[in-house]
């Protein structure tokens, strides 16, 4: 069974995320060997100089890379990242696994985004979108599009 992380900066704090987030945790654990590690988010001043923004994104950074399982293939969620159908991230998936990747770690920065380190120790940027989600939501998002992934490959008509 593949061994999926999901690496996130800051706690969920809405009860109605948390749940939707819960429900898919469950869904996913007939397929796959779900992990959540939440780091601590680091406060950002809203008028943030550049110094202060990378300040915040080397400390939230250091958090998450101490956290990556050891051999695991890393995606990191970025607005520049490649954007997939969910076809083709099943596609991904399964090539990983087909390819002996033992574990796959997605990761979630703050709401500044993912310091520079955590873009070159990823195998693959993913991008969702141009828009900007709330990092908590997009988790929410993240565990629904990996979970159709495997409804995907199984055959499991969920997917539309």
């Amino acid at each position: 069974m593949l061994n999926v992380t999901l690496i996130c900066a800051g706690k969920i704090k809405e009860k109605f995320l948390r749940e939707a987030a819960g429900e898919y945790e469950k869904r996913l654990s007939r397929f796959c060997s779900l992990k959540i590690i939440e780091v601590k988010d680091e406060p950002a001043p809203d008028s943030a100089s550049e110094k202060e923004k990378s300040a915040v994104l080397q400390k939230e950074g250091a958090r998450i890379l101490g956290k990556i399982p050891k051999g695991a293939y890393v995606i990191s969620l970025c607005v520049e990242g490649a954007q997939m159908s969910s076809e083709e991230l099943a596609e991904k998936l399964d090539r990983l696994a087909v390819g002996g990747a033992g574990s796959i770690a997605f990761i979630i920065g703050g709401s500044l985004g993912l310091s520079d380190e955590i873009k070159r120790r990823s195998d693959l940027r993913l991008g969702f979108s141009k828009m900007t989600f709330p990092h908590q939501l997009m988790r929410v998002i993240l565990l629904e599009q990996i979970y159709r992934a495997f409804t995907i490959s199984k055959g499991i008509t969920y997917h539309k």
